[in-house]
């Protein structure tokens, strides 16, 4: 399996990856109930895009996981932060790539400014309740005197009104993720010394290296604005709470000891479970000394990625209820997963036979099933699916993701279809869909044709018409022609071992080309 180019991203560069393509497309026979009506037609989009603050770009996935359970709330509503065209005060130390950027919600066609905490600094949301809670990260002015980073508190929005969480004694903090009763969870620092706080995650600070971090990080939960350390698993100094359900539960990861491993550096690291009733459970492990968490349901099931022993290559899991199952790969070594629904059918990516190629997977009770390719792609990957098991990713056009790109949709058994036929013709080029709700919107990365990042808003509008058919139809010769440079997105290979254990996860974007200046404030709907 080829490895990629490593990008310079922000926080979230804790997705550790690596490419893995197909050089064929599958037809795919999945034994689904909507496999039965094969010609229903897809749906058409209406498309949004979320403008900026007067910098390049506009950004929505943001905190430890792609998470569908605070992407979106009841009302539609969507976060995420867009930069400014201030330039960062704590430069060469940037948020990223040096302008401030703010939190952002967009909600009816609109994007509201959530601000940051006084000062020029920069923020982000990461969750969104269906009471207009959101919560996230913001710089607070100060420099942290142990490492010379910038410190970030976790922060909550209500009513439009910023409030700062604090930490748990030390100078960092960050709040992932809030449910309707306003339970929050992150991760925060205390004033304890910990000479492998950093190795958490990946990457559960946020500029993501060795140096921003040097005391205990440990997951916290809040409601009420009092944040309460949630321990950690065994002897483990460290841990991270990254998602929290409508009943309370949370799902993160943990250091079960503080003694280092040969094969990664780092002491041993397992995803948990926690509810009242039962504190922090280890999830467990497949044989090996890493794992992390992805994905998390309102039924309490955690799906993210183990190591097997020797810590080389990596397999999906899926936890319910006390029993870790090994969800397989399609044929080759290693495979990760993205997320879960409700029902607990599982999306992610996996190696196939010889290891250099792989596509995106559905696991549903018990069977892995390959999702292809968009046609004339080589790679693809699942990043996450909604209760009517319609599926949303990206496929590339070759193995090291450097040529075309674009986001898929996957329903009624497949075949996979470009999102970039379903919407009407535009300046933008879908590239990778990270977000669909159980209501069919989709959020998605798109570029402008001066390679610009918007985040993008697919809103259901009605059947495929005679247009949208053909452009579908047009999409089956080859790949689309792509609007936006094909040089922002990109995908990481921070290893997820100390030895570089392979895996891909889907990154951010790299730095932004000084040229990118230009930016529309406003949202704008894409006719």
């Amino acid at each position: 399996m080829k490895k990629v180019r490593e990008a310079n991203m922000k926080f979230r560069t804790w997705m550790s990856t690596t490419l893995m393509c197909l050089c064929a497309t599958l037809a795919l026979t999945i034994p689904l109930s909507a496999q039965d009506n094969p010609g229903h037609p897809h749906h058409k989009y209406k498309l949004m895009q979320v403008g900026t603050f007067g910098g390049p770009d506009s950004d929505g996935v943001v905190g430890p996981a792609f998470s569908d359970l605070n992407n979106f709330n009841g009302q539609g509503a969507t976060i995420g932060e867009a930069a400014t065209n201030t330039a960062d005060p704590f430069a060469p130390n940037c948020w990223y790539d040096c302008f401030v950027a703010h939190a952002f919600k967009f909600e009816n066609g609109t994007t509201t400014d959530l601000g940051a905490l006084p000062g020029t600094n920069s923020s982000a949301a990461f969750g969104i309740n269906n009471h207009g809670l959101v919560v996230g990260a913001s710089e607070n002015g100060l420099i942290d005197p142990s490492t010379g980073y910038p410190e970030y508190h976790a922060v909550a929005w209500r009513n439009g009104v910023l409030s700062d969480l604090g930490t748990l004694g030390g100078t960092v903090s960050q709040a992932f993720a809030v449910n309707d009763q306003g339970q929050v969870v992150g991760v925060a620092a205390n004033a304890i010394p910990d000479q492998y706080a950093y190795g958490l995650g990946p990457c559960t600070t946020w500029f993501c290296t060795g140096t921003s971090v040097t005391t205990q990080q440990r997951a916290f939960a809040s409601h009420g604005g009092e944040l309460h350390d949630l321990g950690t698993l065994g002897s483990g100094n460290d841990s991270a709470a990254y998602f929290v359900n409508a009943g309370g539960q949370v799902a993160g990861i943990s250091y079960t000891n503080a003694t280092p491993n040969s094969t990664t550096g780092l002491p041993t690291q397992d995803p948990f479970f926690w509810s009242r009733s039962t504190g922090m459970v280890d999830v467990g492990s497949l044989g090996g000394t890493w794992g992390i968490t992805y994905g998390f349901n309102q039924q309490g099931q955690v799906t993210g990625q183990s190591n097997l022993a020797g810590d080389q290559i990596y397999h999906p899991f899926l936890w319910d209820r006390g029993t870790l199952t090994d969800l397989g790969t399609l044929g080759g070594d290693s495979a990760y997963a993205n997320w879960l629904n409700d029902a607990g059918d599982v999306v992610g990516a996996s190696d196939l036979a010889g290891n250099q190629v792989g596509h995106g997977f559905l696991w549903h009770k018990g069977v892995m099933s390959d999702l292809g390719t968009l046609p004339g792609f080589e790679d693809s990957f699942a990043l996450a699916i909604n209760a009517g098991r319609e599926i949303v990713g990206a496929s590339c056009g070759s193995a090291e993701c450097n040529g075309p790109e674009s986001a898929f949709l996957w329903e009624n058994g497949g075949p996979m279809v470009d999102l970039n036929t379903l919407v009407p013709p535009s300046s933008l080029h879908l590239r990778l869909a990270y977000a669909i709700a159980d209501s069919g919107e989709i959020l998605a990365y798109a570029t402008l044709p001066n390679g610009d990042v918007r985040v993008a808003v697919l809103a259901p509008d009605g059947d495929c018409d005679n247009d949208c058919a053909e452009r579908v139809a047009a999409s089956e010769s080859g790949p689309a022609t792509q609007a936006g440079q094909a040089t922002r997105v990109t995908v990481s290979n921070a290893p997820i071992s100390g030895k570089g254990a392979k895996g891909r996860r889907p990154s951010l974007f790299g730095p932004r080309p000084a040229s990118a200046a230009t930016a529309r404030r406003n949202v704008e709907l894409v006719q």
